[in-house]
């Protein structure tokens, strides 16, 4: 077997392109759904220099999909819930300020009981209440 050559760019990370051209957001909760996020992307693109004056510390990895370009971020380990959840989308759409729209996508680990009727294909979409916004 031929070792990897070390000069070859690999196509899939071919494209640097500019915070304002990202228009998805896609938080994941989870490091096994950040694997799989990255695995469904068309193209991976090149990571963008740190903006010195943002306090934004997410770790991003961006890419596209059918023609759309992402920004996905996954949740730190041990950070759980609805909170950190928000504020990780405030920060990626405060740093990614053309985001249209912002995606939690996951494995449904928080709908899990004996009432449940959930399927693998399923999709999930919480109610808001009075002290929680809804998360699909």
């Amino acid at each position: 077997m031929n070792s990897p050559d070390p000069h070859y760019n690999d196509p899939r990370k071919s494209r640097c392109l500019q915070r304002k051209d990202y228009t998805v957001g896609w938080i994941c909760a989870l490091s096994v759904e950040l694997a799989a996020a990255r695995m469904i992307l068309d193209e991976e693109h090149k990571g963008l220099e740190r903006d010195s004056s943002s306090q934004d510390e997410n770790a991003y990895c961006l890419g596209s999909i059918g023609g759309h370009n992402v920004v996905i971020v996954c949740l730190p380990a041990g950070q759980m819930g609805n909170n950190s959840a928000a504020t990780m989308a405030a920060r990626m759409k405060a740093t990614f300020r053309a985001i249209q729209i912002r995606l939690m996508v996951g494995i449904g680990g928080g709908v899990l009981g004996a009432e449940a009727d959930i399927r693998l294909g399923d999709v999930v979409v919480s109610q808001p209440q009075q002290t929680s916004g809804g998360v699909i």
